[in-house]
């Protein structure tokens, strides 16, 4: 309950301080890191629940929805990148929306680490699986920051074609999140089968 709680604490830190650069700046690469941050943030619902129940199924569902979380992330980053290479918009706010990429960044890394090292102590499928997906969204913030020095230099869709192949690298960790699931699901099975 702590890593979920540390983790969550994290990452509602750094998607509020990428919020409000979004609203200034509108970078569609924010968008996509700023729905990987809330939505890593919201699957510590799910995970703290199945935890105070104590409940391995219950801990497998919640793995199921991290996964979910992922999936949906990813398509509607996607969806928005693909907006916006059709309907440009001039980006504002650049240092800040450096600043912001950074601050995701180290936060999605914090948070990987603390379920990581949490996920592999409790032998949690569902922490480890959010861990990873915490990991890449944090090269995904890194992807802000590029995007925010490509626009400086004057390659202005360059918010779009890197908000684009983050979302691809979600979906990629979307596919790794579910055999880690699906496999402690397997475990667990064979577990009750043995007992």
């Amino acid at each position: 309950m702590r890593a979920v709680a540390w983790s969550l604490a994290v990452l509602a830190a750094a998607a509020g301080l990428q919020l409000v650069v979004f609203v200034a700046s509108g970078s569609v690469a924010l968008l996509a890191d700023l729905i990987h941050n809330g939505g890593d943030a919201l699957t510590a619902i799910p995970l703290g629940i199945a935890f105070v129940l104590r409940s391995e199924r219950g801990e497998r569902w919640a793995g199921y929805a991290v996964v979910l979380a992922i999936f949906v992330s990813a398509s509607v980053a996607a969806f928005e990148a693909v907006d916006r290479l059709i309907h440009p918009q001039q980006l504002t706010h650049l240092v800040a929306l450096a600043a912001a990429g950074i601050i995701g960044s180290l936060g999605n890394e914090l948070a990987a680490q603390i379920r990581l090292r949490a996920g592999d102590r409790l032998a949690s499928p569902a922490l480890v699986a959010d861990g990873h997906h915490a990991r890449v969204d944090g090269y995904v913030s890194l992807g802000v920051v590029l995007a925010a020095v490509a626009v400086a230099v004057g390659i202005p869709r360059a918010d779009p074609v890197i908000g684009l192949p983050g979302s691809v690298l979600i979906l990629r960790i979307t596919w790794q999140a579910w055999n880690t699931v699906r496999a402690g699901g397997a475990d667990e099975a064979a577990h009750r089968r043995a007992g």
